[in-house]
């Protein structure tokens, strides 16, 4: 059977971004952990020409308008992105630390994406989905998400991964979009059952019941899946079939804003290991990205700062 080509669907929200700085003036842009991860992907692997898709929903006012641009601008698709009336895209302020890490304060209880895969359009979106050899998603995705909207997804999301769809889950746990730990680790492990790599930072192994020192024994129990456990500015730890590895990060001097670090780390490593990059190197790669993302300030740095850790060529030979 033929390899489909690399084309990713990144699921998710993305929202209006509004930042306070040192002056107390505030500043808007858009951002959102799963779209920060396709923005990113985008840019590195951006000699594979157009790949990357967003599924979502937004309204039809001139701010969702503007967002659906600023996806486009970053080289990220927004064709099945539903649009809906009358609905507004969610918004979200970031309060910074002195030491670079931040506070977020969201307003999203209407937004869009909640009914995403309920309502009209939402058969055909749920259908498209056949067309991608990958999807990501993330633990706010489905936590945002109306229930459902959240198991019409996971069982067209289960159907594909039987037919080869890779499916990369990020846990990026937000207390405040659950109910309880309960339902977050119940809703959780059925997706780490049929994903191909699971995404998590050292603090989220607590909330699925384990902990680093376990957590290779927990992981057995999904054979199938790759893992990586993050950990900040320390090596982040993988765990793929019974090799378990680290990965130092690279040191920064001055940290600036965490904002999205762990959205291009898990960018690089997704798309270096589709590359066929070995684990630990995909992993080494993701580090230089986040590095790099944490010396600027927002979720979506300069595009001349995102470093370009894949070469064309290691682009083609994935083409080819």
């Amino acid at each position: 059977m033929q390899r489909k080509p690399f084309t990713i669907a990144m699921i998710g929200e993305c929202m209006i971004e509004l930042q306070e700085q040192a002056d107390g003036a505030i500043t808007m842009k858009f951002g959102g952990d799963t779209f920060n991860t396709a923005a990113y992907m985008a840019r590195l692997g951006e000699d594979l020409g157009p790949f990357v898709s967003y599924i979502s929903a937004l309204g039809d006012d001139p701010y969702s308008d503007a967002m659906a641009k600023f996806w486009r601008d970053q080289g990220v698709s927004d064709d099945l992105v539903l649009r809906r009336p009358g609905k507004r895209p969610g918004l979200y302020i970031i309060k910074l630390e002195p030491s670079g890490e931040r506070h977020f304060f969201y307003w999203r209880s209407d937004a869009a994406v909640r009914e995403c895969f309920e309502c009209q359009g939402s058969d055909e979106l749920l259908a498209s989905l056949g067309r991608f050899s990958a999807i990501y998603l993330s633990g706010i995705s489905i936590a945002v998400l109306k229930p459902a909207s959240r198991e019409r997804l996971f069982a067209r999301l289960a159907e594909l991964a039987k037919t080869g769809t890779a499916i990369h889950f990020d846990c990026n746990y937000r207390p405040l979009l659950w109910e309880n730990k309960e339902t977050t680790k119940a809703l959780y492990e059925k997706l780490f059952g049929f994903a191909s790599s699971i995404l998590l930072t050292v603090e989220e192994l607590e909330v699925v019941g384990t902990d680093m020192a376990h957590a290779a024994d927990y992981f057995k129990r999904f054979p199938q899946a790759e893992v990586v456990v993050k950990d900040g500015a320390k090596p982040c730890t993988l765990i793929v079939g019974d090799k378990i590895s680290t990965v130092p990060a690279e040191t920064v001097a001055q940290v600036i804003d965490t904002t999205a670090a762990g959205d291009s780390f898990s960018a690089a490593y997704i798309l270096g290991r589709t590359l066929g990059l070995a684990p630990e190197e995909a992993a080494k790669r993701a580090h230089t990205t986040a590095a790099a993302v944490v010396r600027h300030r927002g979720a979506i740095i300069p595009k001349d700062a995102t470093p370009k850790v894949f070469s064309a060529t290691e682009a083609l030979c994935a083409k080819a």
